[in-house]
Formats: structure tokens, C-alpha cells, sequence
């Protein structure tokens, strides 16, 4: 069932939960002239706001673990993600979509039901020891952040690492989050043998403009400390400015780029905004209302960029648009 958009919730990114692709039945809400009935007290949080909404994580069952692509645009062929969902709730999520193959929502249910994957470290050792296995660098955190809160009490990225220690492996990392900070020891032990580098997502320098697009993520002063402290302890840092929004955050690259190479930053990569599936509504809806009088420009340069449509799936074009 979708709801309707009803204005952000705190500490959210999404408006609403659309209802999933896959979904046997769509429903939008209607006025039908009715008032509902008044709240009972003992259902009030303060005044008139209903409770919070609360984050979940279920154990997800696993038979592999790394994953595998062969998209000519994409920077590495193998990754791993220890994490469904991600409670950062950045907007622009291009993950998003992926809920639906569990019959949830791509809106609050990806922020909120999230879904850890405890035996990953294990299944990632059989893997790499498989003879057939041929070694090349993994990404951690390609579809959702690896370094997302719920790190802090699962810690399977960790263990992930200390797999990837264990066989000398090369390992990336992508996060947004300065809970990476906990791992430099084993990085740094990484980074001697020249086996990691770390991506910091930095979006924007703009607190405002931060606290809308990722709610729930590192504030971007605290990411620039990230990568000073990596860089500071011999670990090849770089910055990701990603996505690339048109009229929100394309004027702030310069910035961006000059602060993280200030910080020590020493590569860097960049995407255009992806509005796949369901994230298109979500995020018209999003613009709809922080930026209003911005909202069609942005869509009108989006499909500028990709031939007249808001979202264009083909190789080379998909991440850098025309």
C-alpha cells in the first residue's frame, strides 16, 4: 500500500512509502470529505505527532556473497554488501529501488527495515579460498553503506576486513559515515601492502542542504575530518562527489573537490543523479518540498540530460548523462 506524501518525518530522507513495483495492488489516497476522529491522548507524543518511526534489522539468510558486474562504467567487477537498506536515508539512493524485491517499500521501509548479514565474513572465506577464485580488488558498500549506524552493534564490515587481512586481499571501501575511523587499524595494516583505499561520499558542503538529502549521514565538515584522519595514517583516501543534482548541489564541486584535496584527498569520482523505478516519484516528491520553485527546472534539466527522459539506463550514459 502507498501512502501518500505527508511532508518529512524527522530524521527521514523519504516523504512517504510508495507502493513497490511488484505490488498486486496500488492505492492512492482520497479525500472523501470525512474528518477522521480525534486521537486519544495516550496515543499523542507531545502535542498531536505520532510515535517515531522505528528502525528494524532482520537476519537475511545468505548463499554467496560477492557480487559480480560487467558494466563498462562502473569502476570494479566485484563487490560485497553487508547491508539491505540503509538508515542514512539519503533521497537520492539509487539502492532504493532494491526493496522491492523483498515486497517492501523503496521510501521509509528502505530507511527503516533494514536487513544485516552476520555470516558474510564467514561465506566471504569460503569464497576466497573456492580455486577457482581469481583475485581482484572488492568494493564494500557499493549498493548501501557499509558504515551505516547499525555497523556500531553488528560490526560486519569489520569482520569483513579482518577476512580481507587474513588472505592479503584488496579491498575498497565507500562510506559517508565516520565510523570508518574505527577501522584504521586494520586499513592502515591494509594500506601497507597497498591493499585499500577508501571513498568518502561527500555530496555538498551546505549543513541545510546536507540535513535534507541525508538525514541520517556524517555532517560533510565531520566527512572532511574522515579523510584527513585516513590520509593522516597512510590510507590512500579519496572523495566521491555524488550524485551531481542539478540547481541543488552542481554548484558546490569546486568546493568539494579543493577541501578533500586540502584534507589529503588524492582521487576523485563523481555521478549524476540515477532516478530508476520507484525513485523518480519519491524524488519529485522530496523536491516538491524543500525546493518548490526549483522542482521543474531540476527535472527539466534532468531530462535535458538524458534525451528527454528522467532516466536513461545505457551503459556510459547512465552515470554521467549527455
Amino acid at each position: 500500500m502507498a501512502l501518500p506524501p505527508k511532508g518529512p518525518e524527522k530524521g527521514r530522507g523519504a516523504t512517504f512509502n510508495p507502493a513497490n513495483r511488484y505490488a498486486h495492488e496500488q492505492r492512492e489516497g482520497y479525500d472523501d470529505g470525512w474528518q477522521p476522529l480525534p486521537p486519544e491522548p495516550h496515543d499523542l507524543v507531545g502535542e498531536d505527532e505520532p510515535p517515531p518511526l522505528k528502525t528494524t534489522v532482520t537476519v537475511q539468510p545468505i548463499r554467496s556473497i560477492i557480487s559480480r558486474n560487467d558494466s563498462p562504467d562502473i569502476g570494479f567487477s566485484q563487490s560485497i554488501n553487508p547491508y539491505q537498506g540503509c538508515e542514512h536515508g539519503c533521497i537520492y539512493c539509487y539502492a532504493r529501488p532494491s526493496h522491492a524485491y523483498l515486497d517492501l517499500s523503496p521510501g521509509l521501509d528502505f530507511e527503516s527495515k533494514l536487513f544485516a548479514k552476520p555470516d558474510a565474513p564467514e561465506q566471504l572465506r569460503r569464497e576466497l579460498m573456492n580455486p577457482r577464485y581469481q583475485p581482484e580488488t572488492i568494493v564494500i558498500g557499493s549498493n548501501t553503506d557499509c558504515y551505516q549506524p547499525i555497523e556500531r552493534e553488528w560490526k560486519i564490515t569489520r569482520s569483513l576486513l579482518e577476512v580481507f587481512e587474513e588472505f592479503k586481499h584488496p579491498v575498497g571501501l565507500i562510506t559517508k559515515s565516520a565510523l570508518v575511523e574505527r577501522d584504521i587499524d586494520i586499513l592502515a595494516r591494509l594500506a601497507k601492502n597497498n591493499l585499500a583505499r577508501v571513498y568518502v561520499s561527500i555530496t555538498t558542503l551546505d549543513r541545510e542542504l546536507h540535513r535534507r538529502l541525508e538525514p541520517r549521514a556524517a555532517a560533510p565538515h565531520r566527512r572532511l575530518e574522515v579523510v584527513k584522519t585516513l590520509a593522516d595514517a597512510g590510507i590512500p583516501a579519496g572523495v566521491m562527489t555524488a550524485p551531481i543534482i542539478p540547481v541543488i548541489n552542481d554548484g558546490d564541486m569546486e568546493a568539494i573537490l579543493q577541501a578533500a584535496h586540502e584534507a589529503g584527498a588524492r582521487f576523485a569520482g563523481y555521478t549524476m543523479v540515477r532516478l530508476s523505478y520507484e525513485l523518480r516519484e519519491m524524488f519529485k516528491a522530496w523536491l516538491a518540498e524543500h525546493y518548490p520553485q526549483r522542482a521543474e527546472h531540476v527535472m527539466s534539466i534532468i531530462r535535458q540530460m538524458r534525451g528527454g527522459k528522467e532516466n536513461d539506463t545505457r551503459f556510459g550514459a547512465r552515470q554521467r548523462g549527455t
